[in-house]
């Protein structure tokens, strides 16, 4: 699969003199970066496009204006997700395609630099936390507190609607949330997916006391578990097909790391676990949204317990659902999040939580290309774009 990075405005800023691009490869792309003399204009708006399945870009977009009810942001932080990295290479999630250019990015955090002539609570310098997820309409879910479920719902970066990852962005104000001095951009874009680990922790009910079996100790994984941790759970048991992986589990607070097989069954998983805890775990939460994993989540769970659904795997899976009905256990979804950025805001805050370490690496926004492929390959844990040219400290 071949791409290219291209600049499609402002050509006049590139090398006049050397404009055959320069070639980075990797065992499964090509990455074609035209070779710059001179810096952007620092008011320019970069922004990281995907057009369709492997076509994604850097360019330059107008900078939004803001309307009464929204703040413009010099985006600082922004993650990449393994959703961004699934678009770029397949071009749709389920039934989510993507049929126009489409600005990635849905993990973020910034600096107000502009706000809309209604907006009270923000000024001019905050720092900030963007929830990606805003309501368009006043609908029963809105109403009822679970606006993630509306079906008309404005998503950062699921098409049609653009994400975050680039320069200037306007978003809702009500949905930017003022970060403490003493919570770091990065950790403000981290509270998206650490969103993700407190509302399946709350839809799992982890408690004081609550021993939990987390599959898959990726990204996601590792957030649920220390999301489960701070929620007072007593005992973590996380499994993964990587030593690495759960060795950084390990180091973020799991109890027990269990490295599994593909060739391993269900039920041997379940035992080992049960082995491992002296009982099977009250929760578990399946990340990998693989089929075996999940038959795995269930036969491990004990019964009356819970089992909460994350990853998101092929549409259609075999799961042992008698074994689940004659034991009362409950299995519940999760779709992303609702009311969480306040919670996890007060975790960071006052160091219940550490998101720190799951950033391992880092680059700026012109070095996109190499981020995504980073992330694709599966390097690290949490890959950060940088982008804001003056400011590229954490």
């Amino acid at each position: 699969m071949n791409f290219e990075l291209v600049l499609l405005e402002h050509r006049n800023k590139l090398c006049k003199s050397c404009c055959v691009p320069l070639t980075a490869s990797c065992n499964r792309s090509t990455i074609r970066l035209p070779c710059f003399r001179y810096p952007f204009d620092m008011e320019n708006n970069l922004c990281v496009v995907l057009h369709s399945k492997g076509d994604l870009r850097l360019e330059e977009r107008p900078i939004p204006e803001p309307g009464p009810n929204d703040v413009l942001l010099r985006m600082h932080s922004v993650g990449i997700c393994g959703s961004d990295v699934h678009y770029w290479q397949h071009g749709r999630i389920a039934d989510f395609v993507v049929k126009q250019p489409m600005v990635l990015g849905h993990e973020a955090a910034g600096r107000v630099v502009k706000v809309g002539s209604a907006v009270k609570h923000l000024n001019v310098g905050d720092r900030v936390a963007v929830e990606p997820g805003v309501p368009r309409e006043m609908d029963d879910f809105l109403k009822s507190g679970r606006y993630n479920l509306s079906p008309t719902i404005f998503f950062c970066a699921t098409p049609p609607d653009d994400g975050n990852l680039c320069r200037y962005y306007k978003h809702c104000a009500n949905f930017c949330y003022k970060l403490p001095d003493n919570v770091t951009f990065e950790e403000g874009a981290l509270i998206e997916p650490l969103s993700v680990g407190i509302h399946a922790c709350r839809r799992a009910g982890v408690t004081l006391g609550t021993t939990v079996l987390i599959c898959g100790s990726g990204p996601i994984g590792l957030v649920c578990l220390l999301v489960a941790k701070a929620m007072g759970a007593s005992v973590v048991v996380i499994t993964d097909l990587s030593s690495e992986r759960l060795k950084m589990a390990q180091e973020v607070g799991a109890d027990f790391p269990l490295l599994v097989t593909r060739e391993d069954s269900a039920q041997d998983v379940a035992q080992r676990v049960a082995g491992r805890l002296g009982n099977q775990p009250h929760v578990t939460i399946e990340c990998t949204g693989a089929e075996s994993s999940i038959q795995t989540a269930i036969y491990a769970t004990r019964s009356g317990g819970v089992v909460v659904l994350v990853g998101l795997g092929a549409e259609m899976a075999s799961v042992p659902l008698v074994n689940a009905a004659v034991r009362e256990v409950d299995i519940r979804g999760v779709f992303r999040y609702c009311n969480t950025w306040p919670m996890a805001i007060a975790m960071l805050a006052s160091g219940k939580v550490n998101v720190k370490p799951l950033v391992t690496h880092r680059f700026p926004l012109e070095d996109a290309a190499q981020a995504f492929e980073t992330t694709r390959q599966g390097h690290g844990v949490k890959v950060m774009l940088k982008c804001d040219q003056s400011d590229q400290t954490p």
